[in-house]
């Protein structure tokens, strides 16, 4: 059994942290540490970013790529598309060189990050996600997702196309869409990283 909280909790408890207890930018930096922390990362890495902090929580891991020495790009999916937080790191990522392509070579990585989508993803998949999503499927890399994977309902775990992966990794806590809908069939495997969010809310125990 995990704890579980819905994405409407999930995002409370972000902001009150946020207002409380840890700044923004330190939040997202605890985020991509965790991520980096789980993997055994092979290179070349293909960071597949989409909009928000979900695509910033890849540019923090990216940046750590590079200071390992690990060789890796970010994939841009959407341009000009960041949230403020993300931008910075981002932004640190171009001034250490990390390269930053718009269409990548799925078939040349040996890793692979799902930044696309956070657990806030409704709705129907639409392109450049959704031929970004085939790809990642039809590659023969190691797939990690960044807390859910994209596509993915964060509440009901459903969706019609979905990243599937080796490893998710949650931040803060579990969602419900980590256990319900397609989850089973979206991850071989998944852990949670506590990156000191308060919980806000009603959880629940799933299995």
């Amino acid at each position: 059994m995990a704890t579980c909280v819905s994405t409407e909790v999930m995002r409370a408890s972000d902001r009150w942290t946020i207002e409380n207890l840890v700044p923004s930018k330190e939040l997202m930096e605890r985020a991509g540490r965790a991520i980096f922390a789980q993997v055994d990362w092979k290179g070349p890495v293909g960071i597949i970013c989409g909009k928000g902090n979900n695509a910033g929580d890849g540019f923090v891991v990216a940046s750590l790529l590079k200071d390992h020495g690990i060789e890796c790009e970010i994939v841009l999916l959407y341009e000009d598309a960041f949230s403020e937080d993300g931008k910075h790191f981002f932004d640190i990522c171009v001034a250490k060189g990390v390269p930053v392509v718009s269409k990548g070579n799925y078939e040349g990585y040996r890793t692979i990050l799902d930044c696309i989508f956070g657990t806030g993803f409704k709705g129907e998949v639409k392109e450049p996600a959704k031929s970004a999503i085939g790809s990642i499927n039809s590659s023969n890399a190691y797939v990690v997702s960044a807390d859910i994977n994209s596509g993915l309902n964060g509440d009901t775990g459903l969706g019609d196309l979905y990243v599937k992966s080796d490893l998710t990794v949650s931040i803060g806590t579990f969602k419900y869409g980590h256990f319900l809908g397609n989850a089973g069939d979206a991850m071989k495997d998944k852990v949670n990283c506590d990156i000191g969010i308060k919980i806000i809310g009603e959880t629940k125990e799933l299995s």
